[in-house]
């Protein structure tokens, strides 16, 4: 005997709810979207860069670093009036370039959180998103290098 034959016609119909259920995801639009968002907010990047390169006449090191800030303190103020969060359903992917979806991922979970006060609200939450990243970030890096040190003392 093979046993009951209930649990597999629940199953069957819970798959065809949720087929039925499920937006369609079109890839290729999906594709573009990122692609081009993405591009955007890179090129936007370095206009900053070639601004403070050669506009303003930094070294190299200063322009990248500026460069970081401002995209930073960009990725931040739009994710704190709404904005950065319409571009990511529109772009998916495309809006987490590294440095402005990082510094989105840091910053809303402190918006969520920040009726809760400074202490237990935005100071507990600030991380909640990005602590594992920069956790396995710095792990991964230390590891990389221990490998490169290894390999160059061989």
């Amino acid at each position: 005997m093979e046993g009951n034959p209930q649990p597999k016609k629940r199953q069957q119909r819970y798959a065809q709810l949720v087929e039925r259920l499920s937006p369609k995801s079109d890839f290729a639009q999906g594709l573009f979207r990122a692609f081009w968002v993405g591009g955007v907010i890179c090129m936007i990047g370095q206009g900053i860069n070639d601004i403070f390169c050669l506009g303003l006449k930094w070294g190299a090191q200063a322009c990248a670093t500026g460069t970081s800030i401002c995209l930073i303190f960009l990725s931040a103020l739009l994710t704190g009036i709404g904005v950065y969060d319409k571009i990511g359903k529109y772009a998916g992917a495309g809006s987490i370039v590294p440095i402005t979806g990082f510094s989105n991922s840091v910053i809303s979970p402190a918006m969520e959180f920040r009726r809760e006060g400074l202490v237990m609200g935005v100071g507990a939450k600030l991380f909640t998103l990005a602590g594992p990243v920069l956790v396995y970030g710095i792990c991964s890096s230390i590891i990389v290098g221990l490998i490169a040190f290894v390999m160059e003392v061989i």
